[in-house]
């Protein structure tokens, strides 16, 4: 009865044709250097560009609002822009937007984890209306990468005092296939064609995307067909589906670009000692939670980083668990049977696996006598009072994995601040160091050498639990036309899209 109302109340705008979608919580600002949640980042999206983007395998960099881009030498590159480029209101394109987006994001008025990727850019030129020099300090491994960032419009922002709780953030003007249209919280956001797009209208005229936290709520509404495109979890697929649903759906299973991991929070003392956090991986059976949760629709994660690219290291393997090894090790650090070990795992509901996982992981535990305490929110609460303040014994979440990974951002001491991605105050000042001496280095054979040392050391460490991998398992109503799956996913070439009949 309550999926029935819930899915009577929510609101099915009658468009020619629409994309019906789900998400799990509120973005909470669809600003692309401001969103650092899965939600704002997928709907920013469809409404921002780049100047550069990835081909529809990720292998290659091209052009995006960049027609041509070309490197004078080691620190300098040219972009030339497209001509044909309108913002949403009707107005140009130019590198001025360019400019101020870079501006912004090296300004101390906002807090963005994105602007560390802009850390060794010297100057961005104008050259002329369709063309930027930018200059950087010393070679950088990332030079092209960085400009994958949505642009900002400048003449909308310019006179903004403060961008981080700007009306922009939830009424963004951008340059990309789709526009906001309407944004109702916790019901429905509205995305609309742009008909003025410069690689073409898309052929679908408006993405709804329906706000529903409840993960189950939204399979139940998967199942009714109600929503065009979702995810299911492995025990979905395996116990709950009939041919009906396969009649109506088909299915695209890849293993993710990411992974999910136990971080502890390092500033806190009972996580400092390196036997404790020694101790707690040994006792984690990774095996048996990846079999119990994802039957054969996942792998166990054994580093930070991306499996068969030139970061990860082969040689590191995933620990054996080991309970008598682990209750020695607590032990040596001063924790017994009269004085236990005692942590809370805090995690979020948006993911209808998580929660699962940090179950097992306290039965696991309590096998080497450690007590774990649980802790389940919804995700903006989860965010907002627990991830980004730091107040946390230990998080259970997961990062997106690149093929072309920057581990300033997650492992550098510089990056342990408000706004960045150093959530548990990770410091090591060999890794520190190796990554600045990471980031010059244009020799991609030298670089993977350093890269696949990080990861030993950084494993080695245990600041995270790394857990598991899992398969992306997408669902898409055949109705769906002119999918085009990839090393990607599916999305690459979504202007294309063609859907044959209304839900």
């Amino acid at each position: 009865m309550r999926f029935l109302l819930l899915l009577l109340s929510l609101t099915f705008v009658s468009y020619a044709t629409t994309l019906h979608l789900a998400t799990s919580a509120n973005p909470s600002r669809i600003n692309p250097i401001l969103a650092t949640d899965s939600s704002s980042s997928e709907i920013a999206g469809f409404i921002f560009n780049g100047l550069l983007k990835y081909d529809k395998d990720s292998s290659t960099i091209i052009g995006d609002l960049a027609n041509k881009f070309y490197y004078e030498n080691n620190t300098s590159v040219i972009f030339e822009l497209r001509r044909d480029v309108k913002w949403h209101d009707g107005e140009e394109f130019s590198a001025k937007d360019v400019l101020f987006t870079y501006k912004t994001l090296v300004s101390p008025r906002i807090s963005s984890p994105y602007s560390a990727n802009f850390r060794f850019v010297k100057e961005v030129e104008i050259i002329n209306r369709y063309a930027v020099r930018v200059r950087y300090t010393k070679p950088y491994f990332k030079a092209l990468e960085t400009w994958m960032m949505g642009i900002l419009p400048e003449h909308i922002l310019s006179a903004e005092e403060n961008l981080m709780s700007s009306k922009f953030n939830t009424a963004p003007i951008g340059t990309g296939p789709y526009k906001l249209e309407l944004l109702e919280h916790s019901k429905n956001i509205i995305l609309a064609a742009n008909d003025s797009y410069f690689l073409g209208r898309p052929k679908i005229d408006t993405i709804s995307f329906h706000v529903i936290a409840d993960p189950m709520t939204r399979f139940l509404m998967l199942k009714a067909t109600s929503l065009d495109i979702g995810g299911i979890d492995p025990m979905q697929y395996e116990r709950q589906l009939d041919d009906a649903f396969f009649k109506n759906f088909n299915i695209y299973e890849e293993i993710s670009h990411s992974y999910t991991y136990l971080g502890f929070n390092l500033r806190r003392e009972k996580f400092q000692n390196p036997k404790v956090r020694e101790a707690l991986s040994l006792a984690v059976d990774r095996e048996e939670l990846v079999k119990i949760l994802f039957f054969k629709h996942a792998k166990v994660c054994t580093g930070p980083f991306l499996p068969a690219t030139k970061a990860f290291n082969s040689d590191v393997k995933a620990p054996i668990q080991d309970i008598e090894k682990a209750k020695q090790l607590l032990e040596e650090a001063g924790y017994n049977e009269d004085n236990p070990f005692e942590f809370e795992i805090v995690t979020s509901n948006s993911s209808s696996v998580r929660p699962y996982a940090a179950q097992i992981l306290q039965h696991q535990l309590k096998k080497a006598g450690v007590i774990v305490n649980l802790r389940v929110m919804e995700w903006q609460a989860f965010l907002n009072m627990v991830v980004f303040p730091h107040k946390f014994d230990a998080v259970l979440l997961g990062w997106g994995l690149s093929s072309t990974p920057d581990p300033y951002l997650f492992w550098h001491t510089d990056s342990d601040k408000k706004g960045g991605f150093n959530l548990i105050g990770y410091n090591n000042p060999k890794i520190d160091k190796m990554i600045d001496r990471s980031q010059s280095m244009i020799d991609r054979d030298e670089l993977s050498k350093l890269w696949k040392e990080m990861f030993k050391i950084i494993v080695e460490d245990n600041p995270y639990l790394f857990l598991y991998i899992p398969n992306t398992i997408t669902t898409v109503d055949k109705n769906i036309k002119n999918i085009e799956p990839s090393l990607s996913g599916i999305w690459h070439n979504h202007i294309k899209w063609e859907k044959d009949e209304i839900k």
